[in-house]
């Protein structure tokens, strides 16, 4: 067993590193981005495969990922985990079906409810005691379900066809217009310092480098990586400024507030 995964703000990084240890405590979890990522997927028959959910979608480097991993993902099992905000009908089932296109076996979905990750949209802001409930909230449901995996039992989040019509009626429906183009609308600011912080986390390399300014190009993921960590707040995406830079890490108490390219 492996586990796999896309996080931007730690929210995802975190419930796939805990279901993968309580399901085998020798096993990995690793980025989506990590270089050595398609031998170790070769190496697995059981994968569990977490992401963010964008409006009751998959982000575009999820969907790209599988596309380019084709041919990996023949009788793989796969459980497809799914962070959110709030809602999301399908938000499991929208990779659930990429995957089964390419033969893998898909034998559950979850959707856990994380903190709000999108640093420039007053929406689902919450206060710090709030966020960590809602950790404690999803903790707890992971726990219960690794306990039900190990008897082979999986939950189905998103992988209904009512979950399908949920998921398009309440949400992309609603919001495809606002996040169509959102692969080349991020914006960097004249603020910009220099440092490199967004180019160095961001996972698909749309952020460089020119004459100590950063430059955004046409492939976001809509992570908010780069955004959160961004020391003048620079950077928006969906907003026009920086209402909280959100990340995992401050919501834990008595834990170091680090970063790291593989969040």
């Amino acid at each position: 067993m492996i586990g796999i995964y896309l996080s931007g703000t730690g929210n995802t990084k975190h419930c796939i590193e805990k279901l993968t240890s309580l399901l085998d405590e020798t096993a990995q979890a690793v980025p989506i981005e990590k270089k050595s990522i398609t031998n170790l997927l070769s190496q697995h028959d059981f994968i569990l495969f977490g992401y963010p959910v964008q409006f009751s979608n998959a982000p575009m480097m999820v969907r790209d990922f599988i596309k380019k991993h084709a041919d990996l993902w023949k009788n793989k099992k796969v459980l497809c985990v799914a962070t959110m905000g709030l809602f999301s009908g399908d938000g499991a089932g929208c990779s659930a079906r990429l995957l089964k296109r390419y033969g893998a076996e898909v034998v559950g979905g979850l959707h856990l409810r994380m903190p709000d990750s999108v640093c420039d949209v007053k929406l689902l802001k919450k206060p710090l005691e709030k966020n960590r409930e809602i950790i404690q909230a999803a903790d707890k449901k992971i726990e219960n379900w690794a306990e039900n995996i190990k008897h082979g039992k999986y939950p189905k989040d998103g992988l209904l066809f009512h979950h399908q019509i949920a998921g398009f009626i309440f949400q992309r429906f609603w919001f495809h217009s606002k996040t169509k183009d959102y692969s080349g609308n991020l914006k960097i600011n004249n603020s910009c310092i220099g440092c490199g912080s967004c180019a160095l986390v961001c996972p698909t390399g749309n952020i460089t480098m020119n004459q100590n300014r950063a430059t955004a190009g046409n492939r976001c993921t809509m992570c908010y990586r780069c955004i959160s960590v961004c020391p003048k707040q620079s950077i928006t995406l969906l907003g026009e400024r920086v209402i909280e830079q959100c990340r995992f890490e401050k919501y834990i108490k008595n834990e170091p507030k680090n970063f790291s390219s593989e969040t």
